[in-house]
């Protein structure tokens, strides 16, 4: 069982990569460089369906639009 677990957490760290955070240390800025890699991952997402042709092209702006409204919501709460 120690190995489906340690395969789980493999694959959730190749398919959700985190980068370390480099800047000031506050709770403000930690939360929204969360929120900025979570966008820059599904917006590679979209890109890669979009480039295999899975989505079309007018599909792919309208998600990675809604994810950009999304990242500017959570930037004024911050």
């Amino acid at each position: 069982m120690n190995t489906s677990s340690d395969f789980l957490s493999e694959l959730s760290d190749f398919l959700y990569p985190r980068s370390p955070y480099n800047g000031e240390l506050k709770t403000e800025y930690l939360k929204f460089n969360l929120h900025l890699q979570e966008f820059s991952q599904r917006v590679n997402y979209i890109c890669s369906l979009q480039t295999g042709g899975k989505i079309a092209p007018e599909e792919a702006y309208k998600q990675i639009q809604l994810l950009w409204r999304q990242l500017k919501s959570v930037k004024k709460t911050l």
